[in-house]
């Protein structure tokens, strides 16, 4: 399997094996956090891709179509709301299964998320890497 990062303005990807992987896209603009996902989630299998705003989260999504969405809610250029918003306008980003990561707890944010088909709300002081990793394992039958 060839290993392969390709970079992009405001993205990086870590692919192994496009077809027969699932595919992750991560739209984080903490760096660090996005680095440290995409890479427990590579080891665990996946192909990954990284958008650090808004913008590049969407244009991956709509490009790539990905199996699955980890997203934060406060991001440059397009926040993550507006995103999934845009996302849900296409008619594959209908069904594609979006988690929210976020240091936001506000009820009004998780009650917006929710009205567009989020499949779960993490705040992320409280999870662990682990818990993540069997939400998106667990969502897409792994």
């Amino acid at each position: 399997m060839a290993l392969s990062l390709k970079k992009k303005r405001g993205a990086s990807v870590l692919i192994k094996n496009m077809d027969k992987k699932k595919i992750l896209l991560i739209v984080e603009d903490e760096v660090s956090l996005a680095k440290l996902l995409q890479q427990e989630f590579f080891k665990e299998g996946f192909d990954v891709l990284v958008a650090y705003d808004g913008v590049v989260g969407l244009s991956l999504a709509l490009e790539n179509k990905p199996d699955i969405i980890l997203l934060d809610l406060l991001l440059p250029k397009m926040d993550g709301l507006s995103l999934l918003r845009e996302l849900r306008k296409d008619p594959w980003g209908l069904d594609v299964p979006v988690i929210i990561l976020s240091n936001l707890s506000d009820a009004e944010k998780i009650s917006e998320a929710a009205s567009k088909e989020v499949f779960d709300y993490l705040v992320k002081a409280d999870w662990k890497l682990e818990d993540v990793i069997k939400k998106v394992k667990d969502k897409l039958g792994m």
